[in-house]
């Protein structure tokens, strides 16, 4: 199985399989409150059955090129990570997204792992623009839309029931020229300047 450095410190990317349940669950279960404030993953990955089930649907999806989902560890523990929910490779389109438990949290490890999955998509796979639903009380997911060159195109307002209560979901989104046009100008800026 591969494994793409996040950085320095020591975070890796790499793919979420089926036989990774077990992992997947006990994370789950460390993370679940804090996981679970703004987004369903937690309610539906509930047990080791509910776990496996979930790995073996985006193993589906990938199988069907429609989907796909990575874990990010740190010092070897399983701390979140960050998928394509969808993905229509005929329209190039696709929905990026993501969970972290606590131990994860304000290390810039989303933001990272966003950068080589959405890079991936849309050089490798020809991507054409994609799509970040966030909660609009979720500061730090709309944050990372920010920190990630998207744009906020709307708000769709209380469509998502969540644990009883229905929120906004703000819809951020970045086209493929925006996308290489800023990461080129981070390339260009990284370069030392000649003396």
């Amino acid at each position: 199985m591969f494994a793409i450095s996040l950085g320095d410190d020591g975070a890796e990317l790499r793919p979420l399989e089926p036989w990774q349940a077990e992992e997947f669950l006990a994370h789950m279960d460390r993370g679940r409150e804090f996981v679970g404030e703004h987004i369903a993953l937690p309610d539906f990955v509930a047990d080791l059955d509910s776990a496996r089930s979930f790995l073996r649907s985006y193993a589906e999806k990938a199988a069907n090129d429609a989907g796909r989902i990575y874990g990010i560890w740190t010092g070897g523990t399983l701390v979140g990570g960050v998928l394509f929910r969808t993905m229509d490779v005929e329209y190039g389109t696709a929905e990026a997204g993501c969970w972290l438990e606590p131990a994860g949290a304000g290390k810039g490890l989303i933001t990272r792992a966003c950068r080589v999955i959405i890079d991936w998509a849309v050089e490798e796979r020809g991507i054409h623009r994609v799509e970040w639903h966030a909660s609009s009380k979720n500061e730090p997911s709309i944050a990372v839309a920010r920190r990630l060159g998207m744009t906020r195109e709307g708000v769709l307002r209380e469509n998502y029931p969540h644990r009883g209560t229905r929120s906004d979901t703000e819809l951020w989104a970045v086209l493929a020229p925006e996308w290489r046009a800023a990461r080129a100008a981070a390339k260009a800026q990284a370069r030392p300047e000649p003396s």
